[in-house]
């Protein structure tokens, strides 16, 4: 074991020990209330960029399968874990987390006090901070993390995690979307296609032009890292794209679709990460448990006239959806394709496809 320690910008310091990878991780130090879905998260391209904290005590129990990773790399900058099992218990485990996490070289301080991290984050909000694994990385660690706060930005993190090349999925004769990406999951690819969806994934620079090109029925827009404000370009082609095909939007797509019909958006104090956030339909009268991953949200009070607000966070009455009263645009901010325990939310993507006439 190595020393380690976590450094916010503040002058906090926590301190532990890290696995055999020692390095310096960069980035936003954010926290994840969910008690699994720890490869989900840390695969997660949203995750780009940020130093993520585990609320729950012992990660890593059922060890890593691949087939629950959304990214072909680990996408978190660096974790800090309480416990970590080295033994997985589950059949499906194809290797264990902290052998995994030390191949993909992500920093790991364990044995720190998560409680006392959530809280500081919490009350101080989302804090740019340095994980530091091994004597050269803590040595230099308070004066890089000094010098990276001067200038961080999120403006590269979708460029660092979104496809550059175009590519087809699913069957040729079916009905076909484009997807625009700005880091999209796996599970979203996988969940249009059990639709009968075909799925064209263009670049999240793509322009209005080159996307219609594909003659798409549909389009939607990824989740992604960072603020939605980073993303002009994007922006202006969902504008132009308003009223020539139907758009949805999850995550950062919502964001960037709300900002496209003239609403704005705002960081959130310590961001929603987690799996158990409680969203009420206001459309239909009932609750879903659903994921979140996000450091941005709309903000209620902007949406234009012509948004419906059909969604809202019951945790701290944040925007959670909103549809277009005349186009056939909509979008949430949750995670429809992640199933948390409960698949609440599985059926949005279903529900909104048929609504515009497209999959099964």
């Amino acid at each position: 074991m190595k020393q380690a320690a976590l450094f916010l910008a503040d002058g906090t310091r926590f301190d532990g020990s890290g696995l055999d990878y020692e390095g310096l991780a960069l980035g936003e130090a954010v926290f994840y209330t969910g008690m699994t879905g720890y490869e989900e998260a840390l695969t997660d391209p949203s995750y780009a960029g940020q130093i993520l904290t585990f609320t729950y005590p012992m990660i890593g129990n059922y060890g890593i399968s691949g087939a629950a990773a959304q990214y072909p790399r680990a996408c978190a900058a660096g974790t800090v874990i309480k416990r970590i099992a080295r033994h997985p218990s589950h059949r499906s485990s194809r290797q264990d987390l902290p052998s995994w996490l030390v191949e993909q070289r992500v920093p790991t301080l364990l044995d720190a006090d998560t409680r006392a991290i959530a809280i500081a984050l919490r009350e101080h909000g989302t804090i740019w901070a340095a994980l530091a694994v091994g004597d050269a990385a803590l040595a230099s660690a308070e004066a890089r993390l000094t010098a990276f706060a001067r200038s961080a930005t999120t403006k590269d993190l979708v460029a660092g995690v979104a496809a550059r090349a175009q590519r087809r999925e699913g069957p040729p004769d079916a009905p076909r979307v484009v997807l625009i990406d700005c880091g999209v999951k796996r599970a979203i690819l996988r969940d249009l296609e059990a639709l009968g969806v075909g799925v064209t994934v263009v670049p999240y620079d793509a322009t209005a032009q080159e996307i219609m090109l594909h003659e798409p029925r549909a389009v939607f827009i990824s989740p992604g890292p960072g603020d939605p404000t980073d993303l002009p370009q994007t922006i202006e082609t969902l504008r132009a794209l308003l009223g020539k095909r139907p758009l949805f939007g999850v995550c950062l797509g919502h964001q960037l679709i709300a900002i496209a019909c003239g609403a704005a958006t705002f960081k959130l104090p310590y961001g929603h990460r987690g799996g158990n956030h409680p969203v009420k339909d206001l459309l239909r009268g009932y609750v879903i448990i659903t994921a979140h991953n996000h450091g941005y949200a709309v903000d209620s009070a902007s949406l234009p006239p012509s948004l419906e607000e059909t969604m809202v966070n019951l945790n701290d009455g944040t925007n959670e959806g909103f549809r277009h009263r005349e186009l056939p645009v909509a979008a949430v901010q949750f995670h429809p394709e992640a199933s948390p325990g409960p698949s609440d939310a599985r059926l949005i993507f279903a529900q909104w496809l048929a609504s515009v006439g497209i999959g099964t």
